[in-house]
């Protein structure tokens, strides 16, 4: 899960494995699996940046849990 912020400066958290694509319309759109999208405040960079580290968190937690 990832926060991003909407054009009327809400936080919403997205589920970054449900992402499909992230544009810059010039505004960032995320489109989801299921359609929907989102504008964002922040740059595909930013968005792109949220997701890896997402991911690594995840894929730290699940190699301690190997232990």
């Amino acid at each position: 899960m990832i926060y991003v912020t909407k054009l009327n400066d809400k936080q919403i958290v997205l589920n970054c494995e449900l992402i499909l694509t992230v544009e810059a319309n010039p505004d960032t759109t995320i489109t989801m699996t299921n359609g929907q999208k989102y504008i964002a405040r922040e740059s595909v960079d930013e968005i792109v940046n949220f997701v890896v580290e997402y991911k690594r968190r995840i894929y730290n937690a699940h190699e301690g849990l190997r232990g």
